[in-house]
């Protein structure tokens, strides 16, 4: 391993960038942040202009462009040892793994529809987020920015399944996912028990936006979840937190609180990933679904088909007696339809 600060390019305004922040602190990883509008120093360009990006030294001693959280939190559990993410029960890694993949893949179409749907929340993302490149731009600039950057993101409403149709569905799941995560709160700290595995930052980077910028989903959560408003808060950074090697939640012993959740993803994301293999596999334009009795039409999303591939061979890796046990936590959620 490098001894030299792990460089990491990313924006406030990305969740996966805050994900991947917070994660780094609680895991004492030294690294440095370049935020977008700072240059790139020489840095090379990933293939995919997505944040964040880390740079990782490969070989030849030349660094690599790298984009996709999932993949980069397991080679950083490669690379540095302590304070892993990643529970050492295969059984509870999956689950932590699937509730990771709802984070990233389910409560980002919350994020995207509440920020591009509602006037108010247009108007604060269009006005602030153009600032993050330069805050040194003059009010002329800013506003065509507002206006080209706020014209093209409502425009892509649809890549998340968002529409008229369809908001009600995002709304009310983002509703229920605070509820299940409030329930929970009340007996654990964390998702994965009491120590955070990489699902909880999974699930605090969409909320980081959600629940403390977007101004409708925020208030939705200050006025009735502020017990989430402050975990989000205290998730930034964790730094400080001491952690045992048994503090992952045990899979054979599950909490209520956590079936709910399984449930509730099983409501929504089971459907939606399902019909978008679906869509890919038989080469259509469309994905269809219904989710909560509710049509649910989007375009082919061919990263969340890998999602899926990615996560049914986390299942068919398991030991038997782990299948198992996964199984009978899933059982009834509606998840176990992902593993078939």
């Amino acid at each position: 391993m490098s001894e030299s600060l792990l460089a990491v390019r990313g924006s406030p305004g990305s969740p996966y960038t805050r994900k991947m922040l917070a994660l780094l602190r609680f895991r004492r990883i030294p690294y440095r942040y370049i935020q977008c509008g700072m240059g790139d120093a020489g840095l090379p360009q990933p293939k995919v202009q997505l944040v964040p990006v880390f740079y990782f030294e490969n070989d030849a001693g030349e660094l690599d462009a790298e984009v996709d959280s999932t993949p980069i939190i397991r080679r950083l559990e490669d690379e540095y040892g302590d304070r892993s993410v990643i529970p050492t029960d295969p059984a509870s890694a999956f689950l932590n793994y699937l509730v990771e993949d709802y984070g990233d893949e389910w409560l980002t179409k919350a994020m995207f529809h509440y920020r591009w749907y509602y006037e108010a929340d247009i108007d604060m993302a269009g006005s602030v987020l153009p600032h993050y490149d330069d805050v040194t731009q003059d009010d002329e600039t800013i506003a065509q920015l507002k206006k080209i950057f706020s014209e093209r993101q409502i425009s892509r409403l649809y890549v998340v399944g968002s529409n008229d149709t369809t908001a009600s569905v995002i709304e009310d799941s983002y509703k229920r996912f605070l509820d299940c995560l409030n329930e929970h709160l009340k007996t654990y700290p964390f998702i994965m028990g009491h120590r955070p595995g990489s699902a909880d930052f999974a699930c605090f980077g969409q909320l980081t936006q959600l629940v403390q910028f977007d101004p409708t989903p925020a208030g939705i959560a200050a006025a009735g979840f502020p017990r989430v408003h402050a975990w989000v808060s205290k998730m930034e950074d964790l730094s400080g937190l001491e952690v045992t090697d048994d503090a992952f939640i045990d899979p054979d012993d599950m909490p209520s609180t956590l079936k709910v959740l399984f449930s509730e993803i099983g409501r929504t994301y089971v459907p939606v990933m399902l019909a978008n293999s679906a869509a890919i596999d038989q080469g259509t334009d469309k994905v269809e679904a219904t989710v909560e009795g509710k049509p649910w039409v989007q375009e082919p999303f061919p990263y969340q088909g890998k999602c899926l591939q990615w996560l049914r061979i986390e299942y068919t890796q398991l030991a038997e007696k782990d299948r198992g046990r996964v199984d009978a936590v899933l059982a009834g959620t509606g998840c176990e339809a992902l593993l078939a």
